[in-house]
């Protein structure tokens, strides 16, 4: 493999940020996001849900406000092209190259193929959706499409990082905050069971159409298609019906409970120092569908923190920002994912 992308140590990696909308592109912006991240309003991404996304104009828009600002946005072109029906794909690819977009996130062979070959100047950045983890994999894809970075997939060691860094001459981006899935990498077989509308096909996780509250007995009950998902008393907030983190009876158990995973957030603030120095380039802030103010609050946490860490600060004097974080957790609960693994 060639060395001529090998990148050293970076100071301040960036902050790579949701936008599902405009509102969120120019709060992430104003928050003090390095880059944003966005997708069309059509299958081509993996948040493709009722209200959120950009047509080509809002995408125009958004470029010229980062750009006057030196900031970056890059497009999510990662679902996997209908056999067949590769148009919509091959349109996005061109809207983002013609405008002026700073990258492309993608993971279909073809239209990385495609995006090399028609746009070789747009950079390519591989998506977790590709679901690259080895050393072989991701070799294949530089080799044969050109990529100048990796989104990593949420199940590697600070350890592991690490190591990958030393052997590949790419840059590497990966997800410090957001929510988590035990599928993999969006590849949800549950959501497409339920629905017959699969994440990386359709680009949407428990489509709203699909979804149904009933109140039976004094409790509330989400619905996913012909699936009860989860029951929540007067107590509990009710949340939205994702299928991989419903309660469920299971066995020989009389009492519901979290069967595949239990709603929770990735928050790996802590880590932000041994990421940086095991070679990780850019931060990833899940949430698309998140609203702006969302977003704004969680780029504002991370600004301080990576600023901070830049500077020498210890983080344990950043409490404000580590409590905003937590406060934002999905479910109220937060974890480390892979970076610490409790069980070995």
């Amino acid at each position: 493999m060639s060395a001529a992308l090998q990148t050293t140590t970076v100071t301040k990696p960036e902050i790579v940020a949701p936008a599902g909308t405009p509102a969120a592109l120019v709060a992430a912006i104003n928050a003090g996001a390095d880059t944003v991240y966005c997708g069309f309003r059509d299958a081509t991404n993996a948040r493709n849900y009722p209200g959120l996304n950009f047509t080509a104009e809002d995408l125009k828009e958004g470029l010229a406000y980062a750009h006057a600002r030196g900031r970056k946005v890059n497009v999510a072109i990662n679902t996997y092209a209908s056999a067949g029906s590769t148009g919509a794909w091959h349109r996005a690819i061109d809207t983002a190259a013609d405008l002026g977009a700073d990258a492309v996130i993608m993971a279909d062979i073809g239209l990385l193929d495609y995006t090399a070959r028609r746009h070789p100047k747009l950079r390519r950045h591989l998506s977790v959706q590709a679901g690259a983890s080895t050393l072989p994999s991701i070799e294949y894809y530089y080799e044969s499409f050109g990529i100048s970075r990796m989104i990593l997939p949420r199940m590697f060691t600070v350890e592991e990082i690490a190591e990958l860094k030393t052997r590949v001459p790419i840059e590497i981006e990966c997800f410090i905050f957001g929510s988590l899935s035990p599928m993999t990498e969006g590849r949800c077989s549950l959501s497409a069971y339920a629905t017959g509308r699969a994440p990386n096909l359709c680009g949407v996780c428990s489509p709203a159409e699909f979804v149904r509250y009933d109140t039976v007995e004094g409790m509330l009950v989400c619905r996913l298609g012909d699936f009860a998902v989860n029951a929540f008393d007067a107590s509990e907030p009710a949340g939205y019906p994702t299928i991989c983190k419903g309660r469920f009876i299971a066995g020989d158990s009389a009492t519901a409970a979290y069967v595949f995973e239990e709603p929770e957030c990735l928050n790996a603030a802590t880590h932000i120092g041994t990421l940086r120095r095991a070679g990780i380039c850019a931060f990833k802030i899940e949430g698309r569908q998140r609203g702006r103010f969302y977003v704004a609050e969680v780029v504002g946490a991370f600004r301080e923190l990576i600023d901070a860490e830049a500077n020498g600060e210890p983080l344990a004097r950043h409490n404000g920002a580590m409590e905003q974080l937590r406060r934002l957790a999905e479910g109220g609960e937060e974890t480390q994912g892979a970076l610490k693994r409790g069980w070995r």
